[in-house]
């Protein structure tokens, strides 16, 4: 009974909330991967129909954010900095959803465990936010050297 308590103490919702946040980056980072792709694939001419076009990006977006990490590598000059980042950020990623709470649970049980795991939580989320924010960039120049700006073009 204690046990469920803790879990439910506001401490514990704001730990549970950044690991949803770190979540929510590394998807975030997953679809400007697969948007970025996508523009890269336009600008090569390699996809010849609107419907071609659909099907592809719907294989992007099921991608894992390792298999975009790797595509992505062959088409885009990342720096040095850029790619290390990139697979620091995969693997971490991987990491926070298959293992943290596994690895980490006894942590979840005393403040000063919690606050860790909120602070880790916090430093991954600003590095997979910072990405995809890069990333975006990296699409909006892209699209605008596409000629693809106006008044449909995305809100990046």
């Amino acid at each position: 009974m204690k046990q469920t308590r803790l879990l439910d103490s506001d401490h514990s919702k704001e730990l549970f909330a950044y690991f949803g946040l770190a979540v929510y980056y590394s998807q975030a980072l997953e679809q400007q991967l697969a948007n970025l792709l996508m523009l890269i694939k336009l600008s090569k001419g390699k996809v010849p129909s609107e419907e071609d076009f659909t099907q592809l990006y719907q294989r992007k977006l099921s991608s894992s954010l390792g298999q975009l990490i790797q595509e992505i590598q062959h088409y885009f000059p990342f720096s040095e900095e850029e790619t290390l980042q990139l697979k620091e950020v995969w693997k971490q990623r991987n990491y926070i959803v298959h293992d943290y709470f596994k690895e980490r649970i006894h942590e979840t049980f005393s403040p000063a465990g919690r606050s860790r795991m909120i602070r880790e939580l916090t430093a991954f989320k600003d590095q997979a936010q910072a990405l995809e924010q890069k990333l975006q960039g990296y699409s909006k120049e892209m699209y605008i050297k596409l000629g693809l700006e106006g008044d449909n073009s995305p809100d990046f």
